[in-house]
């Protein structure tokens, strides 16, 4: 099977404030082309090391392709790396020079001198079109390599792979046909999911199975490899539909859509609305629902209930409960769903309140202890939960189990 390296350049990726999306992005383009990537690697600005993850990259894969770099500033190093890789000069590329030079004149600005960098070219490369920036894309071929060099910005590097370098790639990639399939799963830790369903999966080599593991969220992925898309498909659902009755309700969507996306298709199938109060959470479960176009069918109001007085004003909660029983509990969780379905006339109602952390924990109720209630026609649910992990990833799991009881709230109506 034809295989990839990705290079991401910038040392600015080498902090915890920006994520390598680009990546992934291109993974899963790859990926359904039939081509898998063997290594993802990111490259601070320094030409040295650079060059030793190209050299190192080409020496072991057929297909290498770098982010980033491109742009006019003296840390843009790719052209210059790959040149002296690949042992080409760089030569200015009249036609780029005269379209950057247009680019400016259209906005009746002056082209800084800087700019003209990124006409300079590796002697032999295909320039590849960049209608959304500055930075032209390179391509580069020899007798062991495809070197393809793209831009940064996921504006500029999306619609240039997918335009110029996708069709390319599959006629590379050869004659197989591919089906791709993702399982999505919540409620259960990837360990004990992976314990259940690797006496499954383990007996084939086609399809390849993935098991990928976030906070609250596990995703299975399936991709099969076969002469044609129907055979492709059918070994796709032989091991899919076993994986999908050994999971059973634990898996709630059989594509990339998100819970929030399959909790607003229910409410719609029901002809239901949903309204909720958080606690603890601060308002992500509904900025979550909200978040999906057309959540105004179903989405009618969300509080956010933080201090106890504002349960006691906003909600109605009683003072006594609060005072006997706590803000974390059963009893407040209960009544934020039971009070705001009430008030707003919603088909639903949810409560959450907990502890996110890092203070506020005790030994009776930990960090992390969340409690989750949903009210509704058929009355009122609710779980008690000890989520691990820092503040952020309590109230992110504290949503994505919230959701999830809603989603099984609505399949019993």
């Amino acid at each position: 099977m034809l295989t990839a390296e990705i290079i991401a350049i910038g040392s600015e990726l080498l902090t915890p404030r920006f994520k390598d999306t680009n990546s992934v992005f291109l993974t899963q383009q790859l990926n359904r082309m039939g081509i898998s990537v063997a290594m993802r690697t990111i490259a601070g600005d320094h030409e040295d090391k650079l060059e030793h993850a190209l050299k190192s990259a080409m020496d072991r894969t057929p297909i290498v392709i770098t982010i980033g770099g491109l742009g006019p500033t003296e840390d843009d190093i790719t052209r210059k790396a790959v040149a002296q890789v690949t042992r080409r000069q760089l030569v200015l590329d009249d036609v780029v020079l005269e379209k950057l030079k247009a680019r400016f004149a259209k906005r009746s600005m002056p082209m800084p001198a800087n700019n003209a960098r990124q006409a300079l070219v590796p002697a032999g490369a295909e320039v590849l079109d960049n209608p959304n920036g500055t930075a032209p894309g390179l391509w580069l071929s020899n007798e062991k390599n495809t070197l393809i060099l793209l831009p940064g910005p996921p504006r500029e590097l999306e619609p240039m792979f997918e335009r110029s370098c996708c069709p390319r790639l599959i006629k590379m990639a050869g004659s197989l046909a591919l089906s791709v399939r993702t399982y999505r799963t919540t409620g259960l830790p990837e360990s004990t999911l992976d314990a259940r369903i690797a006496p499954i999966y383990t007996k084939y080599r086609n399809p390849e199975t993935t098991v990928l593991s976030k906070p609250g969220q596990v995703d299975i992925h399936l991709i099969a490899r076969a002469k044609t898309v129907a055979e492709a498909d059918r070994l796709v659902d032989e091991l899919g539909n076993q994986i999908d009755q050994e999971l059973g309700d634990f898996v709630f969507a059989r594509s990339d859509q998100e819970l929030e996306e399959i909790v607003g298709m229910y409410l719609v199938l029901k002809g239901a609305t949903i309204a909720v109060a958080e606690s603890c959470t601060g308002g992500m479960m509904a900025e979550r629902l909200t978040s999906v176009p057309g959540s105004s069918r179903y989405f009618t109001s969300g509080i956010v209930t933080y201090s106890n007085e504002s349960k006691i004003a906003l909600v109605g909660i009683p003072p006594l409960v609060l005072e006997m029983e706590g803000a974390v509990s059963k009893e407040v969780s209960v009544g934020l769903a039971e009070s705001v379905r009430e008030k707003i006339g919603s088909t639903i109602g949810v409560g959450i309140t907990g502890i996110a952390g890092p203070d506020g924990g005790t030994p009776e109720k930990p960090v992390g202890t969340v409690h989750v209630a949903v009210s509704g026609p058929e009355g009122t649910t609710h779980l008690q939960f000890v989520f691990p992990g820092a503040r952020d990833r309590v109230r992110w799991q504290s949503s994505q189990a919230a959701l999830d009881m809603v989603r099984r709230y609505l399949e019993t109506l």
